[in-house]
């Protein structure tokens, strides 16, 4: 994980999600919505979270699944 996670932005709660009743889970990113999950996408997303260890593994599986959030170019949001 160290070699993934080389600035520690990991460690804090940088992603969110929530699942509605008909199991589409929507990923935020500092409180901004940038992904909806639906289907065999949300399926298998929930069932890594569930696998997921810590809140680390957590932050990650979400900024996997985002898919622009993996070069470390990303902008920090404007709070």
């Amino acid at each position: 994980m160290e070699n993934i996670d080389k600035k520690n932005r990991l460690d804090e709660e940088v992603f969110s999600y929530q699942v509605t009743k008909n199991n589409t889970v929507f990923i935020d990113w500092y409180g901004k919505q940038v992904t909806i999950l639906r289907g065999k996408e949300a399926e298998k997303f929930l069932v890594k979270m569930d696998q997921a260890s810590n809140h680390k593994e957590k932050q990650l599986v979400m900024a996997k699944v985002t898919g622009n959030f993996k070069r470390g170019n990303e902008k920090e949001a404007s709070h």
